[in-house]
């Protein structure tokens, strides 16, 4: 079912792929970009603390404690084939994408209703977080890169599966309200998603939910079960902010 409903909510959580942008972009763009230059990462900048955390974490994850950068960099492409949400590799990716980013060569992608519809919420009072299985280096890379120019001002806090958790589990949103704080509890919180799993993730732990149903995305056909659904944020109403 397609909502109708008005929303009286203080902030708005959003989720990238699927949602704000196309995960083809991603899939097609940003997985290969990445990719690529794997190998360079571990062989010159392993000693990186961020990059030194993602090894071991990769090394703990598949049993290999001793394993070297060749069979890192192998695992890391089994994963992306496999698109994996490994927090070890979003956060190799999201570290070689914000430098993508920053040196010109990526620009992010947007849905041609989001912008506009973020600004005017943004502009209402209504608070913006994203919540994204891609890191929060990538989150922050992909808004302060858009055709539109830097979106972060719009963006009061990120939320990735290190600093939240996974995005299917209702204890990573009771986590993100916590954050997030306001007086009104997580109700008052609403989760803009592609997936069903998260929407029922984001609804047991008693936020609003509403489903994105973006025509040639991978969850376009999902069954969103009770979860109202939009096919664009334009048919999103937020009850008007109070002037006081």
């Amino acid at each position: 079912m397609s909502s109708g409903s008005v929303y009286d909510v203080d902030a708005v959580v959003l989720d990238i792929e699927g949602t704000t942008s196309a995960t083809g972009f991603v899939v097609e763009v940003l997985y290969p970009y990445a990719r690529e230059r794997f190998g360079d990462l571990l062989a010159s900048r392993g000693g990186e603390p961020e990059v030194a955390r993602a090894v071991a974490q990769v090394r703990a994850e598949i049993g290999e404690p001793d394993a070297d950068a060749r069979r890192i960099e192998e695992v890391l492409g089994a994963w992306v084939d496999a698109d994996r949400k490994a927090t070890p590799l979003k956060t190799l990716q999201g570290v070689l994408w914000a430098e993508g980013f920053a040196r010109g060569e990526l620009v992010s992608h947007f849905y041609p209703d989001v912008i506009g519809v973020l600004r005017g919420w943004h502009a209402d009072g209504v608070r913006l977080y994203v919540y994204s299985s891609g890191s929060v280096a990538a989150q922050r890379a992909w808004f302060a890169h858009s055709a539109e120019g830097d979106l972060l001002g719009l963006v009061g806090g990120l939320y990735d599966t290190e600093n939240a958790g996974p995005k299917q589990e209702a204890d990573s949103y009771r986590k993100i309200a916590s954050s997030v704080g306001g007086e009104g509890g997580p109700e008052r919180l609403l989760f803009l998603s592609d997936r069903p799993g998260e929407l029922d993730a984001a609804r047991d732990a008693g936020w609003r939910a509403v489903g994105v149903r973006r025509a040639g995305e991978p969850y376009a056909d999902a069954d969103f079960g009770d979860h109202p659904w939009v096919a664009d944020f334009h048919e999103i109403t937020l009850a008007a902010r109070s002037s006081s």
